[in-house]
């Protein structure tokens, strides 16, 4: 017989149908299987109850960090605004917008100024906000982009959209906010590139090399540098806006300035041959030592946050997100939370980032380890999710405590109670347990 004819396409037809209900059937059977034991594991409802117990002990970092950070609680919120007042999350929202600075910057965090005990020769003050000291990492450009998600966040679950119109110095949140937009644009936008810039930093960090301190832009010592992370926080800042703000006279703007984000993010910083993000584009001088090849370094903060502002394919997902596991097996790291890998060379940063898988370069941290989790369930991978999660809830089993990052042996250091991690880990676990339970309710 003749394969071209229409009895055997037919047949083939006939058969791809069928084994399509018999792949659907299995897929069926094996995600009940999964989402059975989702609900029976114990140690995810353990989890979320101690990242609870962390949570409402305040908006602070950690333990050891009295400051309260933009980056973090904008990862913690909504476990937050579950076991917190609404109107103390409210009101510490608001203070970052008390702590604007004239030319519409925002601080990373602040503190009372009693708290305020430690050296930094550049603290940050406003009239709007006398009792306060505010701080800032000048060398990230993600301060800005942290806190509209977080309102964002907020306003998504409590409905409470008259914070937009709260008067902070006769100025209202929503016109503070379009003027942190203009900032950034002003301060920190390339124009080659049409990207946000920040100073060359590991992925996501905000620690430069060159410098002892590392946390501020120094221009004799910064590189200008244009990378994945902060281009995605902006794109996920602008969604947030869209979504609080469906009327305003400046969605267009917002709009086409995503649109030209992500269009310029996929053209200059991702790898299609390697399927992966490269680390940085430097506008005007590098770094990087003569004989090391920074871009092979995988970015795993960076890339799962490129996936959050919807910037990478299913397929592509399914590549990093194996990239990623084979970086681990590689580093002899304890999770997907390894920073990157490989790591830059000894000696390329000063202090304790100078050896390999310390802190920043190639620490794992479950702060970012988590939202890769997230952003896979939320992507349909559950059976990746939920495995590649169990690294990071057994330590904190293991530990009964959320630390900021693990070294090669998985030796926990830094806070021990940082709400970073907590709040990323219960978020994981919730959309774990809401689709197992959405998906058992299916199929009854």
């Amino acid at each position: 017989m003749k394969k071209n004819t229409p009895f055997f396409s037919l047949i083939l037809l006939l058969l791809g149908t069928q084994l399509s209900a018999q792949q659907t059937k299995s897929d069926r059977i094996a995600q009940l299987k999964l989402a059975k034991s989702i609900l029976a594991d114990q140690n995810l409802k353990y989890v979320d109850s101690l990242a609870r117990e962390v949570i409402k002990e305040g908006f602070n970092a950690g333990s050891g960090y009295s400051q309260i950070w933009a980056r973090d609680l904008n990862t913690f919120i909504e476990t937050a605004l579950e076991e917190r007042s609404q109107a103390d999350i409210r009101g510490a929202i608001l203070v970052f917008f008390r702590m604007q600075q004239p030319n519409g910057e925002m601080v990373d965090g602040y503190v009372l100024k009693k708290d305020f005990t430690w050296h930094d020769d550049t603290p940050y003050y406003s009239k709007n906000a006398p009792d306060h000291v505010g701080f800032k990492n000048t060398v990230e450009t993600d301060q800005e982009t942290s806190l509209i998600q977080l309102l964002g966040k907020y306003i998504i679950k409590t409905k409470d959209y008259s914070i937009l119109e709260e008067s902070v110095g006769g100025i209202s949140v929503k016109d503070r906010i379009q003027l942190m937009l203009d900032y950034l644009k002003k301060e920190r936008f390339n124009q080659k590139y049409q990207l946000l810039w920040g100073a060359m930093t590991a992925d996501w960090g905000d620690v430069q090399p060159n410098d002892s301190f590392g946390c501020d832009w120094n221009d004799q010592l910064s590189n200008e540098a244009i990378d994945i992370y902060d281009n995605a926080m902006f794109i996920i800042a602008l969604q947030a806006l869209i979504e609080i703000q469906p009327n305003s006279p400046k969605e267009v703007e917002w709009k086409g300035l995503k649109k030209s984000l992500e269009t310029n993010s996929r053209r200059y910083l991702w790898d299609k041959k390697k399927q992966k993000f490269i680390p940085h584009i430097y506008p005007k001088t590098s770094p990087i030592p003569k004989g090391f090849d920074e871009n092979t370094i995988h970015y795993h903060g960076g890339t799962a946050i490129a996936i959050e502002a919807g910037l990478l394919t299913p397929s592509e997902i399914k590549t990093v997100n194996k990239q990623m596991l084979e970086n681990v097996r590689l580093s002899g790291m304890p999770s997907i939370g390894l920073t990157l890998y490989p790591t830059y060379p000894v000696g390329f940063f000063i202090g304790g980032m100078a050896q390999p898988y310390q802190y920043q370069n190639g620490g794992d941290w479950t702060w970012f380890g988590g939202r890769m989790i997230q952003q896979l369930v939320l992507n349909g991978f559950y059976q990746e999710a939920y495995t590649e999660l169990q690294p990071m809830i057994d330590r904190v089993v293991k530990n009964k405590g959320f630390y900021e990052w693990y070294d090669q042996n998985n030796v926990p250091s830094g806070s021990g109670k940082f709400k970073g991690s907590a709040g990323v880990l219960s978020k994981a676990i919730a959309l774990l347990e809401s689709w197992a339970e959405t998906t058992l309710e299916k199929n009854h």
